[in-house]
């Protein structure tokens, strides 16, 4: 026990005074500060004065030309800085050539678009048609703002011919609202902002996500590790004083360490910028406590498998189309995770929670998704995925005695499962 610490205290220390831990560790606080304050000085203000847009509209129903006029007109007086220009707006003297002549400046760069009502777009049985010719990004926000200031004079005309008020419609289906989340005694209570319940539904995606970065992160130094020392020949130096699984359990122990610190500061930045935004994250120590659980049992499983992996290669290029596959799978948990959340009791998160691979991520998704996790469900899926951690570390420990010590061709597949049996 002793020779496995010192292997994970040599490969702790090794670690966290190399240049890319530091800067990997550094640069989670400093890109969440950046991006919120980023998004501060982004969202709810403008992004500077846009140039000008050509619109030209053919109104085949005669009836619309006062009110889209005016509705582009209130646009351009509200917003200076992006202005709609109404380059012509044709009647319906001469369809067809108008309709062609519209197409042909639009495909000449002097409109950026072409809108032709239908002539009974009134009564509801026409279609408003959009035309754009190379539509540029930069343009997308403005031709969803023609298409509602058409729409919009379409309907101010339909209330006109009913005898409705366009502005008493708009007051009666405006409906103020207020999110109230009461505290745990009467008198606390707090108004819930959009950003708070987007907060409460990326909780549990962090938590899963946090976990995800943690093993898949450092697990990479597992086998850039057993790569190094296998080639520079340090292994059989290390190797005469200490058995194979001494040393593989002592580089898994010593980066688990590495991994909790990178996962706790990460932790810590996220829940101080939440709380610098005012969001209030509610962590309970149950909670804590189950993501340290399952974050060390899936950094066991990961790092074990890399582990074998890393021994049976002699560089960092072989590795790639066998971990490429260990990572798809615990990628499929990131790809559910909005299914997973809306439904953490569902079918779907109870089956994906008892597959050892997806068990850390899909279990610290359920749980700080909802409390209302059958405590056996947790308890069961910590045991089977204990008992998937200890197989496959004493698997990995018998790849890794054989395979250290292998140099040129990288053994096959049936060679290692031949290793796995002779054992």
């Amino acid at each position: 026990m002793n020779r496995i610490l010192r292997v994970a205290q040599r490969e702790y220390a090794e670690t966290v005074k190399t240049k890319t831990f530091i800067i990997g560790v550094l640069m989670a606080p400093v890109l969440i500060g950046g991006i919120i304050f980023f998004v501060n000085r982004t969202s709810g203000g403008t992004t500077g004065p846009r140039p000008a847009i050509k619109v030209r509209v053919t109104d085949l129903s005669n009836e619309l030309g006062s009110e889209i006029r005016s509705s582009f007109e209130r646009h351009n007086q509200s917003h200076p800085e992006a202005q709609i220009l109404l380059d012509q707006l044709d009647a319906a003297s001469d369809p067809t050539a108008a309709q062609q002549e519209g197409r042909n400046k639009l495909r000449q760069g002097r409109l950026e678009a072409y809108v032709v009502l239908d002539k009974d777009i009134i009564d509801g049985s026409g279609k408003m048609r959009l035309y754009t010719y190379k539509p540029k990004a930069a343009n997308v926000d403005a031709l969803w703002t023609v298409e509602n200031l058409v729409n919009k004079a379409i309907v101010n005309r339909r209330c006109q011919l009913q005898n409705l008020d366009p502005d008493m419609l708009t007051r009666l289906r405006h409906v103020p609202m207020e999110r109230v989340e009461l505290g745990a005694t009467e008198g606390q209570e707090d108004v819930e902002g959009e950003g708070a319940r987007a907060a409460r539904m990326m909780v549990p995606f962090f938590f899963m996500y946090l976990i995800f970065m943690g093993m898949v992160g450092t697990g990479q130094y597992m086998i850039g590790s057993v790569i190094e020392e296998k080639g520079r020949r340090i292994i059989e130096v290390l190797l005469s004083a200490m058995s194979p699984f001494e040393l593989m359990a002592g580089k898994i122990l010593g980066l688990g360490g590495i991994g909790l610190t990178a996962t706790g500061l990460w932790a810590a930045a996220a829940y101080m910028a939440a709380r610098w935004q005012g969001l209030n994250i509610e962590v309970t120590a149950s909670l804590v406590v189950y993501f340290i659980i399952f974050y060390i049992l899936g950094f066991l499983l990961l790092t074990s498998l890399l582990a074998g992996v890393g021994s049976v290669c002699n560089t960092l290029k072989e590795t790639q189309s066998l971990r490429m596959p260990i990572m798809l799978v615990f990628i499929l948990p990131l790809i559910a995770w909005f299914k997973l959340v809306q439904n953490p009791n569902g079918m779907l998160a109870r089956v994906l929670s008892f597959v050892p691979p997806l068990t850390p991520l899909v279990m610290v998704l359920r749980v700080s998704a909802s409390p209302d996790v059958w405590i056996g469900e947790i308890i069961l899926s910590m045991i089977l995925l204990s008992a998937v951690v200890l197989a496959t570390i004493w698997a990995a420990a018998k790849v890794f005695r054989t395979g250290i010590l292998m140099y040129g061709k990288r053994p096959s597949a049936r060679e290692v499962f031949r290793w796995l049996r002779q054992s």
